[in-house]
């Protein structure tokens, strides 16, 4: 529920009195002692979904826009004509968007959210090398601790706010600082990465650093990737549209930007800028698809411009922003797609590879781990595999390189069955390993 003030400017205090009577709204009246233009202010509850039909009707009454409007959130309202007044607004509810805030709050919020310039460069810069830092460490909790302080919902939120209001300037106040934490942040997560690879802080060669779980999971994001992204615009346009909090909302939108970007960065640093296409690309879609959810989520709620007269042009204009978007996510999941059938033959070709060695094998010696390097983007081809056999000391070293190099040609298909079998290098790794009287086997 809110709290409403009105500044009621002089000639107009019958008018306004006269709709609040109407509509059975009950109100305190104060005199204005300034001596400026204003006579009177009147202050009285609403429900959260009565703010913006009732402001419309004091509008339309000749109440001016120049008018100072306050509204304020108010915890509890003891009055049985507001009951009333609450059951009234929720039966003429016929859309189900009842539980959205008024226009003016949803742009107010909006502005709020959208952080001042120093402030969202610090906490960007310091997200990304967090990120990194939690990245190279291998440590989950360390990269969800960078999506908690980075500053990224609120220009996604601005920039979606003022498509569907109408509201040029904080548009491109959103779309400027969603492009200056982008840039920002693989720059920030490069020169990060760049100084611990050269100051020899961490000890690891280019092949080591992508074989990090957590960075190499964000190497070649699949299509699930999608769904988290334009749920996240889903929901931080709700809960913006509802009033409430949008902390644990920004948190997963950062979830979905913060950690690719910080991938990027490394690729950058470790000097191979093409093995972390995969990340780059997931870090464009998840840009795309959250504004995109979040306009599409913000004029489903039924906001518009204010003023009928541009109603038509921001329709146009909302149409057509929803519209490049949708192109670029369509164009991004057709990637994401063959990602997707890509990692599944890996998969394949992973379990093949095993399954092979193991045929070649006699009883005595068994595989103990199989290692493949893959290579290209977005559809990616084995192009190196090590098998390390275990086998009894006593016995001969068993001889399976050249044969199964064979056999893994076979099962080395390209991408949808288009084009030849790339060729795979093949390296078997011989370790002989003793039984212990446990049954454990060491070697």
């Amino acid at each position: 529920m809110r709290l409403v003030q009105v500044m009621v400017p002089a000639g107009k205090r019958e008018t306004v009195l006269s709709v609040l009577d109407e509509e059975e709204i009950d109100y305190v009246l104060s005199d204005e002692t300034s001596g400026r233009e204003y006579t009177a202010i009147v202050s009285f509850p609403l429900p959260t979904e009565a703010v913006e039909p009732v402001l419309e009707e004091l509008r339309d009454a000749g109440l001016e826009r120049d008018a100072y409007t306050v509204v304020m959130d108010a915890e509890t309202v003891v009055s049985k004509r507001f009951e009333e007044l609450e059951e009234r607004y929720a039966e003429n509810d016929e859309d189900g968007n009842g539980d959205r805030i008024a226009r003016e709050e949803l742009d107010a919020r909006a502005t709020e959210m959208s952080p001042r310039f120093g402030a969202f460069v610090t906490m960007t810069v310091i997200s990304a090398v967090v990120a990194t830092a939690g990245l190279l460490l291998d440590s989950a909790a360390v990269v969800v601790g960078s999506m908690v302080i980075a500053p990224l919902i609120g220009p996604a939120m601005a920039a979606s706010v003022g498509t569907v209001l109408d509201d040029e300037d904080l548009f491109a106040r959103g779309v400027k600082l969603q492009v200056l934490g982008g840039v920002l942040a693989v720059t920030s997560a490069a020169a990060f990465a760049a100084l611990l690879r050269y100051g020899r802080v961490v000890p690891f060669g280019v092949e080591e650093v992508f074989s990090i779980a957590e960075v190499r999971e964000r190497l070649a994001p699949d299509v699930l990737s999608l769904p988290i992204a334009l749920g996240s615009g889903v929901a931080g346009a709700l809960s913006l549209a509802s009033g409430v909090s949008s902390a644990l909302v920004g948190v997963m939108i950062a979830a979905a930007l913060v950690p690719p970007t910080a991938v990027v960065g490394i690729g950058i640093a470790w000097g191979r800028p093409g093995t972390v296409a995969g990340a780059a690309l997931l870090v464009v879609v998840n840009f795309a698809a959250i504004n995109f959810a979040a306009i599409a989520t913000l004029w489903y709620k039924g906001y518009r411009p204010e003023s009928f007269w541009r109603l038509d042009e921001t329709r146009t204009t909302t149409i057509r922003r929803i519209g490049v978007l949708g192109v670029a996510i369509l164009l991004s999941t057709a990637v994401l797609t063959g990602v997707t059938v890509a990692s599944y033959q890996s998969a394949q070709f992973e379990t093949a590879a095993q399954e092979e060695a193991n045929a070649l094998l006699d009883s005595d010696a068994r595989v103990l781990d199989v290692e493949v390097t893959y290579g290209g983007f977005p559809f990616r081809q084995p192009t190196a595999v090590t098998v390390t056999v275990g086998y009894p000391p006593e016995t001969t070293t068993p001889r399976i390189g050249d044969a199964l190099a064979t056999r893994l040609a076979d099962d080395a298909d390209p991408p949808f069955g288009i084009g030849e079998p790339a060729a795979v290098d093949v390296s078997v790794r011989y370790v002989p390993v003793e039984e212990s009287r446990t049954g454990a086997a060491t070697a």
